[in-house]
């Protein structure tokens, strides 16, 4: 059985509380960071087994996010479930693609999408939509679309995805950004969960590490939705001091894998 010294669980909950309390504070792209922490400060020896392990942690995060939106907003079930079923199958595609890959080189891929989730944050988001839209035969294929194509990239580098599943949403559906970030939930979820039983196929995930992670995440995400409020008005400020993060974060995995 894995086994975690006191100092890897005391890093374990503390890095899963840092990650749950930038994802209550900035949203989508906060996951982004799981991998890293797990590898770098939790000290797991094996890119994967960190991959297989943050895909779960992410997943179940996302859920108990996605318990709480729904309880506030709307949302919008029938265009969620298609963008995320298909996603599913991208996320068992794209997942079973990294696998395969040699770790060093995973890790090189994956500093490549951080910079593109920085990137992502930097840019102004647009807001508008149809609040009543409705799942259509015009709607469907899109959606399917897309989620196949995000699911894909999402099981590859093991993220979450919120950063593309949002605007993927946005653009198959045409529902607002408020929907969206709330009906993205149940595909980030689902897609998690899809790559960590894939890689928990091969043992490439470190339950006990999950676990302290997923603890810390749900105190750090608390506690972070209490600071969101007052905090919306910088919202700006905040997602590029994170997407400087980001970057920082990334030129570090590249450094260490060279």
């Amino acid at each position: 059985m894995l086994t975690l010294t006191a100092a890897q669980t005391a890093w374990a909950l503390a890095s899963g509380g840092a990650v749950g309390f930038a994802l209550a504070l900035v949203g989508g792209g906060g996951s982004i960071l799981a991998v890293p922490t797990l590898l770098y400060l939790v000290g797991l020896a094996d890119t994967h087994l960190a991959i297989g392990t943050s895909a779960l942690a992410v997943s179940v995060n996302a859920f108990a996010n996605l318990a709480m939106h729904a309880r506030q907003q709307p949302v919008k079930w029938r265009c969620a479930a298609v963008y995320a079923a298909s996603g599913v199958l991208g996320a068992a595609i794209g997942s079973t693609l990294g696998k395969l890959v040699d770790g060093r080189q995973l890790l090189l891929f994956f500093a490549a999408a951080m910079v593109a989730v920085g990137i992502a944050m930097l840019r102004p988001k647009a807001a508008g939509g149809n609040p009543d839209v409705q799942l259509n035969a015009r709607i469907l294929p899109k959606l399917a679309i897309l989620g196949l194509l995000t699911g894909l990239a999402s099981g590859f580098f093991g993220i979450g995805g919120g950063f593309l599943v949002v605007p993927g949403l946005m653009a198959g559906s045409g529902m607002p950004m408020l929907n969206a970030v709330a009906a993205s939930l149940l595909s980030v979820g689902s897609f998690g969960f899809t790559t960590a039983a894939n890689y928990a196929l091969t043992g490439q995930v470190h339950w006990i590490a999950a676990g302290w992670f997923i603890a810390g995440g749900l105190l750090g995400g608390f506690l972070g939705l209490r600071m969101a409020a007052r905090a919306a008005r910088r919202k700006g400020l905040l997602n590029r001091i994170f997407a400087g993060l980001i970057f920082v974060v990334a030129s570090y995995i590249v450094w260490r894998a060279l």
